[in-house]
């Protein structure tokens, strides 16, 4: 299966965005929608996609800061979220964005998310895990059919680092054991697409992450 995937950077966290679609689809699912949701429509409208899901691995504001405008242009559109993470989606001060001066909110969520469901999307099975530790209910979204696999991280696991644990609800133990749970036992050659920085794999990070190292 081919499957397309799209990253938009977003100022002033340098986070990412993904749109993602199989190949000839009409559909598309964005993930993390940051502070570009404009550059995300661009996208949508260049590719004639339509909307089918946004889909939020957490709830701190640079990955959710697009998600009012992606649902004003795409109203049914389901948001998902994580069940944990779920309170942040409308609390300036939960998602973090009181914190830094600017109170934003997006709208509830349509459906929450817990470890080990799966959700059917733009043609894809989409597996939900979680891994709490940057955030409270942070999950991750493992896609099996692609060769190799993508695990659309967020703020999990990065190239050479891992997710912040200094904000509220952060538990470094609790990440790192999540990701050695959840994501070590995925084959080597699995690509993680992550909130911030470049693109890496699982095999890579098991032999020189410094966080991650026995």
């Amino acid at each position: 299966m081919s499957v397309q995937i799209v990253t938009i950077e977003s100022a002033p966290f340098a986070e990412n965005s993904y749109v993602l679609w199989v190949d000839g689809s009409s559909t598309a699912v964005v993930i993390d929608p940051g502070f570009e949701p404009q550059s995300i429509l661009e996208v949508l409208t260049e590719r004639e996609l339509t909307l089918a899901a946004i889909l939020c691995t957490h709830g701190h504001v640079d990955h959710i800061a697009g998600n009012a405008t992606l649902k004003q242009h795409y109203p049914s559109a389901p948001l998902i979220i994580g069940h944990g993470d779920a309170p942040m989606l409308t609390d300036p001060m939960l998602n973090l964005s009181g914190v830094f001066g600017f109170d934003i909110v997006s709208p509830p969520a349509d459906q929450t998310v817990r470890d080990g469901e799966q959700l059917t999307l733009a043609g894809l099975t989409w597996h939900v895990r979680e891994i709490p530790g940057h955030s409270p209910g942070h999950v991750v979204y493992i896609l099996t059919e692609t060769t190799p696999p993508w695990v659309l991280g967020g703020d999990v696991l990065f190239r050479g680092s891992i997710g912040r644990t200094d904000f509220p609800g952060g538990d470094y133990h609790a990440l790192v054991t999540g990701i050695r749970r959840v994501l070590w036992p995925l084959p080597p050659d699995t690509v993680v697409y992550p909130g911030h920085g470049p693109t890496t794999t699982i095999g890579h990070e098991r032999r020189t992450n410094p966080f991650l190292n026995d």
